[in-house]
C-alpha cells in the first residue's frame, strides 16, 4: 500500500512537457515543468540555435550627460604614426599574394584598433579600413560616404608601397553623443 502511495505522489510531483518552438527550422523547443496537484508551472526558452550568448555581457543603464562635443579631440597625428609604424613593420620586406594579403589585412586591422583604442579616447567610435594591392603600375581611386558631422568627427589615413605591393590604412573616429 505503501508503495502505491509512492507512486501516485511522485507522479503527482513533477512532469517534465516538450513544446514545440514557435521559431524556424533549427529552432530550441521551449520547456514546461507542470505540477498537476499544486498547479504551478515554470517555462523556459531558449532563442534559435546559434542567436544566443553563452558568455551574457551586464547590461548597464547610464544617465544622461548632455555632452554635445568632446572633452579631448581625437588626435589625428598620432594616429596617423600609428598606421605609418604597423604598415611599415608588417609589409617593408613582404612581396605581394593573394592569400597573404587577405590574413595580413585582417590582423594589420586589428593591431591598428588595439592601438588606437589604448590611446584611450573617450566617446569615439573607431572604424579601421585597410586595402592591400599589387604593385603594377596601375592607378587606383577610393571613395567612402557616411553621414558625417564636420564638427567632431574625423579620420586619420596613411599609404605605404614597396616594390611588389601597396597598403592604405584609414581610421575613421566618429563621435558618439
Amino acid at each position: 500500500m505503501s508503495d502505491l502511495l509512492k507512486d501516485k505522489s511522485q507522479r503527482r510531483e513533477k512532469r517534465t512537457v516538450k513544446v514545440p518552438s514557435e521559431g524556424s527550422h533549427g529552432a530550441r523547443g521551449k520547456e514546461a515543468t507542470v505540477r498537476t496537484k499544486d498547479s504551478i508551472s515554470i517555462v523556459s526558452s531558449m532563442d534559435e540555435l546559434g542567436h544566443h550568448d553563452d558568455n551574457a555581457r551586464m547590461v548597464v543603464t547610464m544617465e544622461n550627460t548632455y555632452q554635445m562635443a568632446p572633452y579631448k579631440r581625437f588626435p589625428v597625428p598620432a594616429v596617423e604614426d600609428i598606421l605609418k609604424d604597423v604598415l611599415t613593420n608588417y609589409l617593408q620586406q613582404e612581396k605581394y599574394e593573394v592569400e597573404w594579403s587577405q590574413k595580413m589585412t585582417k590582423t594589420i586591422c586589428e593591431v591598428i584598433r588595439a592601438r588606437v583604442k589604448d590611446l584611450m579616447i573617450p566617446r569615439y567610435k573607431i572604424v579601421v579600413l585597410v586595402h592591400i594591392g599589387q604593385q603594377c603600375g596601375q592607378s587606383m581611386q577610393m571613395s567612402s560616404r557616411c553621414l558625417w558631422d564636420a564638427a567632431n568627427d574625423t579620420f586619420a589615413s596613411y599609404s605605404f608601397k614597396n616594390s611588389s605591393l601597396f597598403g592604405v590604412a584609414t581610421v575613421y573616429a566618429v563621435y558618439f553623443e
